[in-house]
């Protein structure tokens, strides 16, 4: 399975970083924004797993507890950590990277995360392998409530094997919830192998059109976007070679579920917040279009419904109405979440 690329980012992450300081962008550095109650788990990570760490997002979903879930690309295991800390010791974490480097910082660090966390025994484990290839480091079908990662399906040179893992390997109503980064546009060939921008998450970016297009035809019908801002470029050698994009950290939300339809179809049904998931208990946000306040009814599409209805977050809230009479489409579906530099961002990476 290994390719040059491969070959290009693993030497990248393994040899030429250190630590985030090294990184020339802030495309693979964890912006600032992180929701209160993933700073908690946080505090009780070991500096060396932070500090070697490279992310562009916070993929940290609510509704964990007792949750089957598998990171892809997990570097030094920080987001394993703490996804370990929210399932607790009856849920489960599996962590997969290519890296030796990276992997040998989560696996030293192992016992004394799970003594931090007053764990009996480790409901985490790293696995070497490619994201391209589950299979082959023997992850089943149908098995994880959630897959995440976090800036790293920009690397892989094979980013449909990818999602069509992702697929196989989730339980139906499961979700793929992941940060990455995406280009305002198609990218030329000699970006994609160009050895700097590969490394900090330029070179390999997704137009965000193709990806969502992609995805769809994989069966994830309709994606959402949990949040978006906008990546500087922090020296001028990179402006020089790629400073004619514009590049934004999206996270997104895939939900495997099959009924789900290509576009956001009214049928009148509305949804009611329960205020009963204790990180969010006065309101939930589903998508950077969709908050639910505590007992306020919001009127949703049939997609929206079902993925609060048919997923693990089914016990917090009620669907009210059904599928007997069509109202047409939701406007505003299907708008561009890029944004240029002059724009003002549309919420931070938390």
């Amino acid at each position: 399975m290994s390719s040059l690329t491969h070959q290009k980012v693993s030497e990248y992450y393994g040899k030429v970083l250190q630590t985030k300081k090294d990184l020339k962008t802030s495309a693979c550095c964890t912006l600032d924004k992180l929701p209160a109650y993933v700073k908690e788990p946080l505090k009780l990570i070991e500096d060396e797993i932070q500090t070697k760490f490279y992310g562009c997002g916070s993929p940290i979903p609510l509704v964990l507890d007792g949750m089957k879930i598998l990171d892809l690309g997990c570097g030094t295991g920080r987001d394993c950590f703490v996804l370990s800390y929210f399932v607790g010791e009856q849920g489960e974490v599996v962590g997969v990277d290519m890296t030796e480097e990276q992997l040998e910082v989560a696996n030293r660090y192992l016992p004394i995360q799970m003594k931090k966390f007053g764990f009996s025994s480790p409901n985490v484990r790293f696995v070497k392998g490619y994201i391209e290839d589950l299979s082959s480091i023997k992850i089943p079908d149908n098995y994880f409530d959630i897959v995440i990662s976090n800036c790293v399906v920009n690397l892989s040179p094979d980013k449909e094997a990818v999602l069509n893992e992702v697929y196989r390997v989730l339980k139906e109503g499961g979700e793929f919830f992941f940060s990455d980064v995406y280009a305002d546009r198609r990218l030329p060939e000699w970006a994609k192998k160009d050895p700097i921008l590969l490394g900090e998450c330029l070179g390999g970016s997704f137009y965000w059109k193709d990806f969502e297009r992609m995805a769809k035809c994989i069966g994830f019908n309709d994606p959402r976007i949990f949040a978006c801002s906008k990546i500087d470029l922090l020296d001028q050698e990179t402006i020089d070679k790629i400073g004619f994009a514009n590049f934004n950290s999206i996270t997104y939300r895939l939900f495997k579920l099959k009924e789900l339809e290509d576009a956001c179809e009214d049928y009148g049904q509305v949804a009611y917040y329960k205020g009963t998931i204790k990180e969010s208990p006065h309101h939930y946000m589903l998508d950077n279009h969709h908050l639910l306040e505590k007992n306020k009814p919001l009127t949703v599409c049939s997609n929206t419904a079902s993925m609060l209805q048919d997923t693990r977050l089914s016990q917090h809230f009620a669907i009210k109405g059904d599928l007997s009479t069509h109202y047409g489409l939701f406007a505003g579906c299907g708008e561009s979440p890029i944004q240029k530099a002059e724009d003002k961002p549309m919420g931070g990476c938390c």
